[in-house]
């Protein structure tokens, strides 16, 4: 998820090129829907986003029974403030933005990878993006009323999803 349009375009091409499936979000509070709509494997979160800031929506996602253990990591130019924040709230990873193609790739796979009910302590870097990714269905461009080419939204960078894992 991420309020830029065009990290949330990069975001989606480098995954599907791996063969996920992806939805975006331009905001938090669209992820949010999207989350529950779709029961992504993965969220990625921009920190600075419009209506709802990503450590918000993380800190969300872990107080909900259903997402707790949603593996969520964190795309953004963080502060150190933002890091410890983050980790306090139970993102899973960072990547610094800019990022290289390679390296999203790397985390969000890891982060598919890993068994449910979160042991994590965080990999990656911190960075300044946010995204989703699963491997069901769903479309839209996040949480909410995004569009099919994740192409809404303002400011930064919302988010994406990727893979899709069954939920109780």
């Amino acid at each position: 998820m991420d309020d830029n349009k065009v990290i949330r375009q990069l975001i989606r091409v480098n995954l599907e090129l791996e063969g996920l499936e992806v939805v975006t979000a331009a905001d938090g509070a669209e992820c949010l829907d999207v989350v529950h709509r779709v029961r992504p494997d993965v969220v990625t979160l921009d920190v600075v986003m419009p209506r709802l800031d990503g450590l918000r929506t993380a800190a969300r996602l872990r107080a909900d029974p259903r997402t707790q253990d949603l593996p969520v990591a964190i795309i953004s130019a963080c502060t150190q403030h933002e890091v410890e924040s983050g980790l306090d709230v139970g993102v899973d990873a960072f990547l610094a933005k800019p990022f290289e193609p390679a390296e999203l790739v790397r985390l969000v796979k890891q982060l598919i990878e890993r068994k449910p009910g979160r042991t994590g302590t965080g990999t990656g870097r911190h960075g300044d993006g946010e995204g989703h990714g699963h491997d069901g269905e769903g479309h839209g461009d996040g949480q909410g009323q995004g569009d099919e080419d994740g192409d809404e939204g303002s400011g930064g960078d919302a988010g994406a999803v990727v893979g899709r894992r069954e939920w109780r």
